[in-house]
């Protein structure tokens, strides 16, 4: 979309132009390029999802607003912080018998047995393990689009094909088209929820119904990093059907509602087998240093902390979604600490405004349109984003 598109022709096309939401299933795969491809402009992920990279980014530290990487502004909580920093003079013993406490924690939290749960340094790197270990010798993804790359990535990087589906008109999973793609060769049925980079939720009482069923067909992964942001949080967890026997892996992250991206701690519910599979090649425990076993078990257990950060986060959202409205800009209807709308201007040119005004937010182009995804920051923060997106686009 070129920068000196109308204000009404912008909005006229909008977020729910039939175009827009037709363009990424007619790509042919791998259009845009291999996995983890990138140049001066773009960072290239196929099926024409393409992530624009800014000219010149500012140190982190000289960002007014930091809001790029989904990232929590409140966090840790406090009680993370005095167990990450109690445990850090015995930094020179591995960490085994922490991490056996946690992972017993988790077990009863999630009604299964330790067996059933593996750690890692955030749920990013276990999607990757589960990728590389399942796409060994090729084999089929089938996921919603557009998906969190991750695991798609290592996929596809492993000599795996993707099968996308785009999402419904309400950004759900399109469920049946989903099902109906997989196949003999389909090694994993991917579904992120709520969904990143849209911010949207699947029914979880239908996409329960999906799980149980395909799950006897191929192995599901459900990526679960923002689901005690969403509406019914952990309520609309996939986690029981591993209790159940049924063949899915679940994952959850202390990056989002905890506020520890930079802690590194994240963990999934799966079948002991199939997570002994997994744990035959690869060892998810060893990426993750006592200090952050200990912040994350004490993090578990400070409810206010993570009620305090459900709330002020959703008040953001709040905000930012009223700031677009008053400008007639159709968003996602983000559940999570982000929201995705759609830009009139070249992604580049927008994002390069943004960051000389010292805010940082991502850029993306997809369903042929471009789109700003920002991250929700204090109530400071989301002023700062507007008055920087109020000078950008004029």
């Amino acid at each position: 979309m070129s920068a000196n598109l109308s204000r009404r022709a912008w909005l006229k096309k909008g977020l729910f132009a039939s175009g827009a939401l037709s363009l990424g299933a007619a790509l042919p795969m791998n259009a845009l390029g291999t996995p983890f491809k990138e140049d001066d402009q773009y960072i290239y992920y196929g099926n024409g999802l393409r992530e624009v990279k800014a000219l010149a980014v500012p140190g982190w530290s000289d960002l007014k607003a930091k809001l790029n990487a989904n990232e929590n502004p409140y966090g840790p909580s406090p009680k993370a912080l005095e167990a990450f920093v109690k445990q850090a003079p015995e930094g020179n013993y591995y960490s085994w018998y922490p991490l056996k406490d946690l992972i017993d924690k988790i077990a009863e939290k999630e009604g299964v047995k330790a067996e059933n749960i593996m750690m890692g340094p955030g749920s990013s790197d276990l999607l990757e393990k589960t990728a590389i270990v399942s796409f060994i010798k090729g084999g089929n993804v089938v996921s919603g689009d557009p998906p969190y790359m991750s695991l798609i990535n290592v996929a596809k990087s492993m000599g795996g094909e993707w099968k996308p589906v785009k999402l419904t008109k309400d950004y759900q999973h399109d469920l049946d088209k989903m099902e109906a793609a997989i196949d003999e060769d389909t090694k994993i049925v991917y579904v992120t929820n709520p969904n990143n980079p849209t911010g949207t939720v699947t029914d979880h009482k239908a996409l329960y119904k999906f799980v149980e069923r395909v799950s006897e067909k191929a192995l599901v992964f459900v990526d679960e990093a923002y689901i005690e942001l969403s509406d019914h949080g952990i309520e609309a967890s996939m986690a029981p059907l591993v209790a159940q026997g049924k063949n899915v892996i679940v994952s959850r992250t202390f990056s989002k509602i905890h506020g520890m991206a930079g802690i590194r701690v994240g963990y999934v519910v799966g079948l002991e087998e199939t997570l002994g599979g997994i744990q035959k090649i690869t060892r998810g425990g060893m990426g993750i240093t006592g200090s952050s076993i200990m912040a994350a078990s004490a993090s578990m257990d400070d409810s206010e902390f993570l009620e305090m950060s459900k709330t002020k986060i959703a008040e953001a959202r709040k905000y930012t979604f009223d700031m677009l409205d008053s400008k007639g800009i159709q968003y996602m209807p983000s559940q999570t600490n982000f929201i995705i709308f759609p830009i009139e201007m070249e992604g580049k040119a927008f994002l390069n405004k943004m960051y000389e005004q010292k805010v940082g937010v991502r850029a993306f182009e997809f369903w042929d349109q471009n789109w700003c995804r920002v991250s929700m920051g204090t109530i400071e923060d989301m002023k700062l984003f507007t008055s920087a997106f109020e000078n950008t686009i004029g």
